[in-house]
């Protein structure tokens, strides 16, 4: 088992080439949309509703193209049915200017 706080004091971090982020998700919203860092979480709004996990599966959908990878390469680590979840993006193709912020690494080998 992974342990929940793999990110450190950050809302994400890298595994190799797997991406891991702590997300407080907001279901029920009136768009989808990422948000601001909230301390080692990245807020993540979508419009479904908090049914069964049916809002994380649409947040896997909304947040798939914007990291260019398919929904299979996201693996929800825990929280499927919560708002707190961490997910594990494998080898995402391009990240959403949110992970651009000066002084957090944005690849695997920490260059920016």
């Amino acid at each position: 088992m992974r342990p929940r706080n793999a990110t450190g004091d950050s809302f994400f971090a890298w595994d190799g080439e797997v991406l891991v982020v702590n997300i407080l998700g907001k279901p029920s919203a009136s768009r989808d949309a990422i948000g601001k860092p909230k301390g080692t979480q990245l807020k993540v709004s979508v419009t479904a509703a908090p049914q069964a996990g049916k809002a994380t599966d649409h947040m896997l959908r909304f947040l798939a193209p914007l990291f260019g990878v398919a929904v299979s390469d996201i693996e929800v680590v825990f929280g499927r049915e919560n708002v707190n979840k961490q997910l594990r993006i494998h080898a995402p193709k391009k990240l959403p200017a949110v992970f651009a912020q000066p002084g957090l690494p944005t690849d695997p080998a920490g260059r920016q």
